[in-house]
């Protein structure tokens, strides 16, 4: 072979593999009924588009407020009965901040602070008109000491009283509503209800 077919190849060879290296593959259709289609070894129906985990949940906000409250109506029954007891962290005795402080930890996978007066700097203030379950109200009453609850809708809020110990409170109650200071909301209703439903499934 001559001289400048040998290198009339090499530079057809060349082209080609650089074109290879350089050309984007087409990406692949996907079928319009891909949600619909049986998955190889699931006995169960088609797979939905929400089977995704990868998806964002958006448009979720009523079901992600349905899940938190559920989850605190839940602790609420849990807790019920356990007496008020300043530094307590049990069922023995609990203060209001380490209910608060348990119920985050255990039931939305979220460490908060252990102090009331730490827990009133966690997320952003929002107005008591906006509240949701899952959100944290703050009262300042006589006293030395602060007290907080969580939100779960409806005008209640669950907490750990001194004379009742831990129960569910209207905020409309001439006492609360008097001593009324703040609301926080240290994360968004839609990622506390994925952080219970997590921590549900273990």
């Amino acid at each position: 072979m001559s001289r400048i077919a040998v290198t009339t190849a090499l530079l057809a060879l060349h082209a080609g593999l650089a074109g290879c290296a350089t050309s984007p593959s087409p990406a692949p259709k996907v079928p319009s009924d891909y949600f619909a289609t049986q998955l190889p070894g699931l006995s169960s129906g088609p797979m939905s588009p929400v089977d995704n985990p990868l998806l964002d949940h958006q448009g979720l906000e009523q079901p992600s407020r349905e899940v938190v409250r559920k989850a605190l109506y839940e602790e609420h029954e849990r807790w019920l009965g356990t007496p008020y007891r300043l530094g307590g962290e049990s069922r023995h005795g609990i203060d209001c901040s380490a209910l608060i402080q348990t119920i985050f930890r255990e039931r939305f996978d979220t460490e908060l602070p252990r102090t009331t007066s730490q827990q009133v700097n966690q997320g952003r203030r929002i107005k008591r008109s906006a509240l949701k379950a899952g959100d944290l109200v703050f009262f300042r009453p006589p006293g030395t000491y602060r007290h907080a609850g969580i939100y779960v809708g409806d005008g209640f809020f669950l907490h750990a009283s001194s004379s009742q110990g831990v129960s569910l409170s209207r905020l409309d109650n001439s006492y609360w509503r008097r001593y009324y200071w703040q609301a926080r909301r240290p994360l968004a209703p839609t990622q506390l209800a994925q952080r219970a439903i997590l921590a549900t499934n273990g």
